[in-house]
């Protein structure tokens, strides 16, 4: 497939279906968490994005998740095979980082393989287990989200996270 051009905006529920079969051969690799259907549906207003004008199909999704007050993760950041290198990850991660500076957020947090792709849009690896104070890490252990497990760095979620990369990334005031 020859990219052409290609447009973000948010996820819509005719876009969920999409999402999950662009994310799932990642999933069938570890390189992303996998999901059922009902928790791409409840999470789908977190989604951004990318459709190939042309066609109208969904060529990439990301989503920007609200950990506390000034810190939130970029989750399932994907492009599918025929568009990669075409700009689509920065245009959704570009998004992404918009709608966190709408929302308040100061900092971006993600669990990534694609440190090189972070790195070039001004993300920092960190070994930093405690990204947040004692006080609102104790806040943030009663999440169910496996999300925030992961950013915890629970030893329950430790098999997930194997091989993945902890960046964080300081967005502008």
């Amino acid at each position: 497939m020859t990219a052409t051009s290609f447009s973000v905006r948010e996820a819509r529920t005719g876009d969920v279906r999409s999402i999950k079969r662009l994310v799932e051969p990642l999933v069938q690799q570890r390189i992303l968490l996998g999901k059922e259907l009902v928790v791409f549906f409840e999470s789908l207003q977190e989604f951004r994005v990318a459709i190939d004008d042309a066609t109208g199909e969904v060529i990439g999704c990301g989503a920007l998740h609200v950990i506390w007050e000034d810190l939130g993760e970029v989750r399932t950041l994907a492009v599918a095979d025929g568009w990669r290198g075409a700009g689509v990850g920065h245009a959704l991660l570009t998004s992404l980082e918009a709608e966190a500076l709408k929302l308040g957020l100061r900092r971006l947090f993600c669990l990534t393989f694609e440190v090189d792709f972070f790195t070039q849009h001004g993300f920092s690896a960190t070994d930093d287990q405690l990204l947040v104070d004692p006080e609102v890490y104790s806040e943030l252990l009663r999440s169910p989200d496996e999300g925030i497990a992961e950013f915890l760095d629970l030893s329950r979620v430790k098999p997930n996270t194997l091989g993945n990369t902890r960046m964080l990334k300081s967005l502008p005031a």
